[in-house]
């Protein structure tokens, strides 16, 4: 049986996902009856609104930027009395704006040269102390060292991209090029991944593979016009 077979579509819609199975990832992350986790978490996403095209983009953030963590500290702590987990934290990660590249007319909220997000964060096992990542479902972890491509939207007093799609990795102004789901990905393993992605898959990540800001403000803005 190929690899690409037992993972769901979903998942191998993304670039990102396909080199992880095909860079023999998908070994130490499948777990369950079918299910998918990571070193913990990198399973199937399912956003309240759409974002996968540039058009989703468009249609429901308030800006698209190019940005940098620059700082984290974990917060919203959770123990648990019982189990192998004694606690999980998510983390408050500080972002540096980058670059705006696109922004709606009537934005819910502006947005400064920094911002915060929630991101997933950590949990640590009751017996050994060890603590392991807790990543986002299909997306990348957002982590410093890294850039990304965002689709944020202003919610609940709070900044958060619009759903799986709208976090892409963003390394050396290289769409798909980067952080994914905890992971770095090296040119060789995206371009493999490329190899055996959905030929329908039409996300905002698949079509500008391997392009940089100006193809990205280029999509959005024909996107804008539709």
């Amino acid at each position: 049986m190929a690899m690409r077979s037992i993972l769901p579509d979903r998942l191998t819609g993304r670039p990102a996902a396909a080199c992880l199975a095909l860079a023999g990832v998908a070994a130490s992350v499948l777990i369950g009856k079918g299910g998918l986790d990571t070193v913990v978490g990198c399973g199937i996403a399912n956003d309240e609104l759409p974002s996968q095209t540039a058009e989703d983009w468009v249609g429901h953030a308030d800006h698209v930027v190019v940005a940098t963590p620059t700082a984290e500290e974990d917060t919203n702590r959770r123990d648990f009395k019982v189990g192998a987990i004694s606690y999980r934290t998510d983390r408050k990660v500080t972002f540096r704006t980058d670059d705006v590249l696109w922004s709606a007319k009537s934005p819910r909220r502006e947005l400064g040269k920094d911002f915060d997000m929630v991101a997933a964060g950590w949990q640590v096992y009751r017996e050994s102390g060890n603590r392991t990542k807790v990543t986002t479902a299909d997306a990348p972890r957002l982590e410093t060292g890294h850039t990304y491509l965002l689709a944020l939207r202003w919610t609940g007093g709070k900044w958060t991209v619009l759903g799986e799609g709208a976090a892409v990795p963003f390394d050396d102004h290289t769409t798909a090029q980067g952080e994914w789901c905890g992971r770095v990905l090296s040119k060789e393993d995206i371009a493999l991944g490329e190899l055996f992605s959905r030929s329908d898959d039409t996300s905002l990540e698949k079509v500008l593979f391997g392009q940089d800001e100006q193809a990205v403000k280029s999509a959005l803005a024909d996107a804008n016009k539709k």
